[in-house]
């Protein structure tokens, strides 16, 4: 975890795009949190602890660059709770600079993750780390280095991962030619 920009008590926590992330046009969708997986700082989020922000947020949440509030890269067009995490969908801005950067870094496989900026409401102590049982979700960011190791994308070890690969680069190469 690290402090978020300007919002001294606002926490961030990171997940691999990898298989979770499907990249249309200038489109992102995956998972942003996965629940009951426990995070490099120790952390488990549970199921349930973004109900209550994505019901009561009266403003939508941020796409940002790298948890830079100056850097907004775009628009979450949807962002829900379901049964495996929070689920992420949303356009990057190819009109933005940093829009760009993100989709040209993106594409070459050199960023590959996602992450949340939040404030914690309620939590447990669990081992090392909490349970977040409550989450005030601010902002969902582009990243270069994802809190959820074993959601990243490395090295096709199985038939289904060099599938995915595969379906990866078709996209990437769909984007590029949208973008020519």
């Amino acid at each position: 975890m690290k402090p978020f920009l300007h919002a001294p008590d606002l926490e961030t926590k990171y997940c691999a795009l990898g298989d979770e992330l499907a990249l249309r046009d200038c489109e992102i969708e995956g998972y942003a949190s996965l629940f009951g997986a426990k995070d490099q700082g120790g952390d488990i989020v549970e199921r349930g602890a973004y109900g209550s922000s994505l019901r009561t947020r009266p403003r939508k949440i941020k796409m940002l660059w790298q948890h830079d509030p100056t850097r907004p890269i775009g628009v979450w067009d949807e962002v829900r709770e379901d049964a495996r995490g929070l689920y992420v969908k949303g356009r990057i801005l190819s009109e933005v600079q940093d829009g760009r950067e993100a989709l040209a870094l993106l594409e070459a496989g050199a960023i590959d993750g996602l992450s949340i900026g939040y404030r914690t409401v309620r939590a447990e102590k669990a081992g090392g780390g909490r349970k977040l049982l409550e989450i005030d979700l601010w902002e969902v960011s582009v990243v270069t280095f994802p809190m959820l190791p074993e959601a990243r994308v490395q090295g096709a070890e199985d038939e289904g991962d060099t599938a995915l690969a595969q379906d990866l680069a078709e996209a990437f190469a769909a984007a590029r030619a949208m973008l020519a």
